[in-house]
């Protein structure tokens, strides 16, 4: 199929998006909009900037050469800055598709829908609220209802039996969180695919190598270093720095004494603490701004609290062999 059939086949698919629909780059995952389809460019609007850029039908063809030129796939990163906006459009064509698990741009005869449209969009269901049926909600609610009933700006002033409530809480919110933290890293890991932060609403994460050196076995090692003229005992008798700086003066490779292994993860790139502040204000309004009869609801909280302070309430002469579903 020649460009000029899928320009025009692009284009008309673009047309078809809803006003507010929204696109993510895929190596950044920046958010954008369409904000208008002219017959030789596409206009689009980053969502944290007002700026309309211009995206050329001469850069469209040119990333469609590129595609060809692959004979299967393009890979994404080899994408020049600013152009990853192109192969999202892109991959509104029915025919072109975004991997954005192996981070490439193909073709193919089958008709596919883009990944990166409305992928980030939220639902808001104003439906009733369910509980997560999680450890981690069930000890954040405890704490939460603990840090509420005492002054945590003077914890020195504060009893015994409460500060034994807020560590044992405190712990169990952090073992459990971090539980979570590690199952969704491992599935985080599944969907980066490059060293770029990947932003979210509350901050960005990024994809990182991490190398574990271990010293093969003695003999290995001291065979290696006596055959490069290395006295072993200038090296094996302290620390592994003699050992790396041995390494310098010969022709041996770090791989050659050391196992390496390297194990991806996913760090902490960036806190968006401001918009953490406005959506925790968010939560605050709209419980204060609740104008439902609360006689019931209100019955309700005093028995949860009473739950909670069974629940919580330290005995120095009582000792526990059962814990709650929250622990």
């Amino acid at each position: 199929m020649s460009f000029r059939v899928t320009w025009d086949n692009l284009l008309d698919n673009v047309e078809e998006l809803s006003a507010d629909a929204t696109l993510l780059t895929p190596v950044s995952q920046k958010p954008f909009h369409i904000t208008d389809v002219q017959q030789h460019r596409v206009l689009i609007e980053y969502q944290a900037d007002s700026e309309t850029v211009p995206l050329q039908r001469e850069q469209f063809e040119t990333l469609f050469e590129r595609v060809a030129d692959a004979t299967g796939s393009f890979d994404l990163d080899r994408l020049p800055p600013g152009a990853e906006p192109y192969a999202t459009v892109m991959s509104l064509h029915p025919r072109f598709t975004i991997d954005d698990r192996d981070g490439t741009l193909s073709e193919s005869e089958t008709p596919t829908a883009s990944p990166l449209v409305d992928a980030h969009t939220v639902e808001h269901d104003d439906g009733p609220r369910e509980e997560p049926d999680i450890p981690v909600y069930a000890d954040a609610l405890l704490l939460i209802d603990a840090l509420e009933q005492h002054d945590m700006t003077s914890l020195t002033e504060l009893d015994v039996p409460t500060l034994v409530n807020l560590y044992t809480l405190l712990s169990d919110v952090q073992r459990n969180a971090n539980d979570l933290r590690q199952e969704v890293r491992g599935v985080l890991l599944d969907r980066l695919h490059h060293d770029q932060p990947v932003s979210g609403q509350y901050g960005s994460v990024q994809r990182t190598v991490r190398q574990n050196r271990t010293l093969k076995d003695d003999d290995t090692v001291v065979e290696l270093l006596e055959a490069e003229g290395i006295d072993p005992e200038r090296v094996m008798s302290v620390d592994t720095s003699k050992l790396d700086d041995a390494l310098e003066v010969t022709s041996l490779s770090e791989s050659d004494v050391y196992d390496i292994e390297e194990s991806e993860y996913v760090r902490k790139a960036d806190v968006d603490e401001e918009m953490k502040e406005t959506r925790l204000q968010g939560l605050k309004d709209q419980l204060a701004g609740a104008d439902e009869d609360t006689t019931e609801l209100q019955a309700e909280i005093e028995e949860l609290e009473q739950r909670i302070t069974e629940l919580t309430s330290f005995d120095s002469g009582t000792s526990f062999h059962t814990r709650s579903t929250g622990g």
